[in-house]
């Protein structure tokens, strides 16, 4: 019989990598089982935790008492005192507390090294070290702080922590995940990437070597020392292979020199553009909360109308043809019982990847609060998407729509406010999500607000029976945050022909 792959899977998050790669194969013979996961952020290893538990279960089947707890019906300490030797299982997996690399080493590698036993099998590590330092953002945040030093800030070399993993342990294939601003990265002006690089392809200058394959482009040349990329061929367009979201990351495949590979065969096969109105149009329509009114359906009713009506002008759309629609009531909750939530225009290995019937229901969709002012703004955006297909540029927006901010016409403001288009992929879901919903505003003007945990899971290709831990903003740095899970998944299938399964 089959034996599973061994997975390591370092700065995990929530899990979105490990669950693609725990997908591969059929239900009662995986390809892949994760052996240790490590992440350091306690709600994400909350749910990496639970995750982890799912997969303890024969035959992928889940039981009854999970459903219920993701319906809020007992509680998790109920659902995991019925399935003790799971749950014992899942927490050995994901080290029984959150654990940092860099700080906690020493359980760390004792682990790995109980896990992978005398490491003659073929195993494979995955994971991405955490992007802050790298991401255009990020990096724009640190250049505003003072005194802020690059080559003194830790996150530049996590990395290394992934690589002394890879010099110790000897993995048949790697993966490792990054931000596209990992490319253009620099320290004492050297950049990042090509260190990394270097580094990688022989970890420790020892006698291990790897070569390094990009997912998406096919190598430039090969010579002795392996195949040659430019940077910017390491960057993978998740819409390209059937992702309904705009985003783009580096992707490192890394194989172990003694391994053979047939090149051609490493390249992610391109799928038919996912828009997000595919996605998300079968959903219940949710209303925003108040934040700084009257929380009630009535008040928001009238504020939304009122905003509809002034957006309509603006954008010359019939105001009557778009409050002939009825405005939604319902904030929606953490457990909202409907049937048939995904749309029958989903292709359909993304809707069974998404689907679990016996949910009966859509979990954590549930509106966060907004001003009025921004119900307004959110309005304006959603309705210019529709009509024209994009989001407006700040400079596109009327005086008494723009935001009281001193620095609102400086430029660095441009398009502070997207809203999703329906017939597109969705703008990257980032961890930014957490802190305010200006860049991910939902495509449909009756609901002008912000996207629900749920909507940027499922646009984050989250199986809908997956939970997330921790209160709201923690969930949505969790999504912000992942690897989509069905892109990990043809990942995994490429890496499962690499090792001839």
């Amino acid at each position: 019989m089959h034996k599973p792959i061994k997975i390591v899977d370092l700065f995990a998050g929530p899990g979105g990598l490990g669950e693609g790669f725990s997908a591969v194969g059929p239900s009662d013979a995986p390809t892949f089982k994760i052996a240790v996961s490590v992440e350091k952020e306690a709600s994400a290893h909350s749910t990496l935790t639970l995750r982890a538990f799912t997969r303890e279960f024969k035959n992928r089947m889940l039981p009854y008492e999970y459903y219920q707890y993701l319906r809020g019906e007992i509680t998790k300490e109920e659902l995991t005192a019925m399935y003790p030797k799971e749950w014992a299982a899942a927490c050995n997996e994901t080290l029984g507390r959150p654990v940092a690399l860099g700080e906690d080493n020493k359980l760390i590698h004792s682990k790995i090294n109980e896990a992978l036993g005398d490491n003659s099998e073929p195993w494979v590590l995955i994971g991405g070290p955490p992007c802050q330092a790298y991401s255009l953002v990020g990096r724009a945040k640190n250049a505003g702080t003072k005194g802020y030093v690059p080559e003194d800030d830790d996150r530049h070399f996590l990395y290394r922590e992934y690589l002394d993993i890879i010099m110790q342990f000897e993995p048949t294939v790697f993966v490792m995940e990054n931000v596209k601003g990992l490319l253009s990265s620099k320290i004492n002006g050297i950049p990042i990437f090509d260190q990394i690089l270097l580094d990688l392809k022989n970890p420790g200058q020892g006698h291990t070597k790897y070569n390094i394959f990009s997912l998406s482009n096919a190598p430039r040349s090969n010579d002795l020392f392996g195949p040659n990329f430019n940077s910017k061929d390491f960057i993978v367009k998740a819409e390209e292979y059937g992702v309904p979201q705009a985003r783009h990351r580096v992707l490192l495949l890394g194989v172990r020199s003694d391994v053979a590979v047939n090149q051609a065969q490493l390249l992610l096969t391109k799928a038919p553009e996912v828009n997000v109105g595919q996605v998300l149009t079968n959903m219940p329509k949710l209303r925003s909360g108040l934040s700084k009114n009257k929380d009630d359906s009535v008040n928001w009713q009238k504020i939304a109308q009122g905003a509809l009506q002034n957006a309509a002008s603006l954008v010359d759309v019939n105001k009557d043809k778009i409050l002939k629609v009825s405005l939604p009531e319902s904030r929606g909750k953490n457990f909202v019982t409907k049937k048939n939530t995904l749309s029958k225009d989903l292709p359909k290995q993304l809707k069974d990847w998404l689907a679990d019937e016996k949910l009966g229901g859509i979990i954590q969709h549930e509106t966060r609060g907004h001003m009025s002012s921004d119900i307004a703004r959110y309005a304006y955006v959603s309705l210019f998407g529709e009509r024209f297909g994009r989001s407006p540029l700040i400079s596109e927006f009327p005086k008494h729509l723009l935001p009281n901010h001193k620095n609102v016409n400086s430029g660095k403001f441009a398009d502070r406010f997207k809203s999703q288009v329906s017939g597109s992929p969705s703008k990257t879901i980032t961890s930014h999500i957490a802190k305010d919903s200006h860049a991910f505003i939902h495509f449909d003007p009756i609901q002008s607000r912000g996207l629900t945990v749920r909507e940027a899971a499922r646009i984050q290709t989250f199986p809908e029976n997956y939970f997330f831990e921790g209160n709201r903003t923690q969930q949505y740095v969790q999504v912000g945050n992942a690897v989509p899970p069905y892109l990990a998944r043809l990942i995994a299938m490429k890496v499962s022909g690499i090792l001839n399964l």
